[in-house]
């Protein structure tokens, strides 16, 4: 059984699903890896980035405002989705060396969904393969002991936080949640 390689992932998307909606622009940072201990990254040594041309005309302008993303300029300068994915795809796989990928997000279901539909209409694989995605919100409810409605990143102690900004920009976010789910999975539990 190989070890985990934890990839901190974020999207930004101008709408609530992929293929009516476009991901526009998404992130990873390698958060650590997990043999029999949990070995922590620095979040910021292996990164990757891309911004991507929409797929549709469909968009919804309050998720768009949300990444302040400019769609026309995407459609002129994003990368093809195809070479995209296969980027992130050879990308991951040769940092994960001999490591199993593993996705993570917070929360997963909404970055997931993305990435997830993306490797496979554009790749026909996913490197995580159908089912090597972590939540690090279910993550968190279950060391705390929490119901999953109080799983909020306003409800956890400070020192499980990042002290990076949230931006709105998906690298960064991929790499302030590369910093939580690190601190969360060595954290003890005590407050």
């Amino acid at each position: 059984m190989r070890a985990d390689m934890y990839f901190s992932v974020d999207v930004e998307a101008d709408g609530p699903i992929p293929g009516p909606y476009s991901m526009l622009s998404f992130g990873a940072a390698v958060a650590g890896t997990r043999g029999e201990a949990f070995a922590r990254a620095e979040p910021t040594a292996a990164t990757f980035y891309r911004e991507l041309k929409p797929i549709s005309d469909e968009f919804v302008p309050a998720a768009l405002e949300v990444s302040g993303l400019d769609r026309a300029a995407l459609r002129r300068e994003g990368t093809e989705p195809v070479v995209a994915m296969r980027e992130f795809s050879k990308w991951v796989t040769a940092t994960a060396g001999e490591f199993r990928p593993v996705f993570v997000a917070y929360p997963a279901s909404f970055d997931w969904m993305f990435v997830y539909w993306y490797l496979i209409r554009f790749t026909g694989a996913s490197v995580f393969g159908h089912s090597g995605c972590l939540d690090v919100k279910t993550a968190y409810a279950i060391r705390a002991g929490v119901p999953l409605g109080r799983a909020t990143k306003r409800a956890m102690p400070r020192h499980l936080m990042s002290t990076r900004r949230h931006t709105h920009h998906a690298l960064d976010d991929a790499v302030e949640q590369a910093d939580l789910f690190a601190n969360l999975m060595s954290w003890d539990g005590s407050a």
